[in-house]
């Protein structure tokens, strides 16, 4: 049985995906849009403390995966968006933390 993408670790030299294996991990991690070459989502919460709680957990998650994402945060909402620059498109390190960003917010106080 194949592990969930949250419980998997991200892997050093990674390859860009083609269509097929996008659409397979897209599957995988609802809420997640492809826009422009990143996969992104919208987080929303109560207020300001509640945003910032959830943004500084993601960056100590996924500075310890090695793969950091582009933020947008405003007083209620952050924007998350991943690309691997250094395969020019995206790879399975992106859904992996797209799925890992997502078990911190389903585990968030403050969710709106």
């Amino acid at each position: 049985m194949t592990k969930p993408l949250s419980e998997l670790q991200c892997a050093p030299r990674q390859t860009a995906l083609d269509d097929a294996s996008t659409v397979i991990l897209l599957a995988q991690v609802p809420g997640w849009t492809i826009e422009d070459g990143m996969l992104g989502r919208h987080f929303a919460f109560h207020d300001y403390y509640q945003t910032i709680a959830f943004v500084n957990a993601l960056a100590f998650v996924t500075h310890a995966q090695d793969h950091h994402p582009e933020l947008t945060i405003t007083y209620n909402t952050c924007a998350v968006r991943y690309q691997t620059h250094s395969v020019g498109g995206l790879s399975e390190n992106d859904f992996i933390c797209a799925a890992k960003a997502d078990a911190l917010y389903a585990g968030a106080a403050g969710r709106a």
